[in-house]
């Protein structure tokens, strides 16, 4: 079992861990850590208490590979309401991940608005299950993170609503920040809502989006996700996210979708 999923290399450089790998490969992240990363950089970046990372946009421009990333981050949109940031990831000279991140000001004297969703269902009692079974590297990312499933499952490949939680931090002796916890599970909507046969076709998304009108609490995430296909090649992965005190967000994930 690894400890973590990056060990940092020196300013802006991160050594990948195998515990980063994907199902699709071993030498390939899956979308979740350095996704997390990402957001890690942004929240680093010229921090200000008063704001806090409300959505984050990655776009995967290539299979991360598991090894040596760098990143650099700026303020594409300066402002005291609204802030604008980027980071880059590049491997190998080549850019692999590009995220757009918005910082909000907060504000105590905004109102709480639910959209009438239905009650969170509790954390289930018992083992914990896996995620994505029978096909594909399942000793990286698939054994560093904790799934506990309350309908669906990888063999009923159907809308599904699964607990989550990372077993390892994303640095040594670091806690991941909201916007970095989310991201780590959120990209896995797309496996968890997979309505297609893995041995038959790949469904990798190629982006992820995650708005959060509230920063999550704890460490267990509620992602409840279904998949659309459209007939041309394109998905659409939406998932619903809580903590145990109700929704906090959403994620979306465009999927290129083709025979194996």
């Amino acid at each position: 079992m690894y400890t973590v999923f990056f060990e940092p290399a020196g300013p802006g450089r991160f050594l990948a861990t195998p515990a980063t790998a994907g199902p699709w490969s071993a030498d390939a992240q899956h979308g979740g850590p350095p996704s997390a990363l990402a957001a890690r950089a942004m929240d680093l970046h010229e921090p200000d208490d008063g704001m806090r990372l409300a959505r984050v946009a990655v776009d995967i421009l290539r299979p991360v590979p598991v090894g040596l990333v760098t990143l650099r981050t700026r303020v594409v949109r300066p402002g005291r309401r609204v802030m604008l940031l980027e980071t880059v990831m590049e491997s190998g000279g080549q850019e692999v991940l590009a995220a757009r991140g918005w910082r909000i000001a907060r504000s105590a004297a905004a109102p709480v608005i639910t959209s009438g969703t239905a009650p969170v269902p509790d954390l289930p009692a018992g083992a914990s299950e896996p995620y994505f079974a029978g096909t594909g590297h399942l000793t990286g990312y698939m054994s560093a993170v904790e799934w506990k499933f309350v309908s669906g499952g990888f063999a009923a490949m159907r809308p599904c609503q699964a607990w989550a939680r990372a077993l390892v931090p994303l640095l040594p002796d670091e806690g991941l920040t909201p916007m970095s916890r989310t991201l780590l599970l959120a990209d896995s909507g797309s496996g968890l809502s997979m309505t297609l046969d893995p041995s038959k076709f790949l469904f990798i998304n190629v982006d992820l989006t995650v708005v959060l009108d509230r920063d999550p609490a704890g460490e267990w995430l509620l992602l409840d996700s279904a998949t659309s296909i459209g007939g041309q090649g394109t998905g659409l992965a939406r998932t619903q996210i809580s903590d145990r005190d109700g929704v906090t967000g959403a994620g979306l994930q465009t999927l290129l979708v083709a025979p194996v």
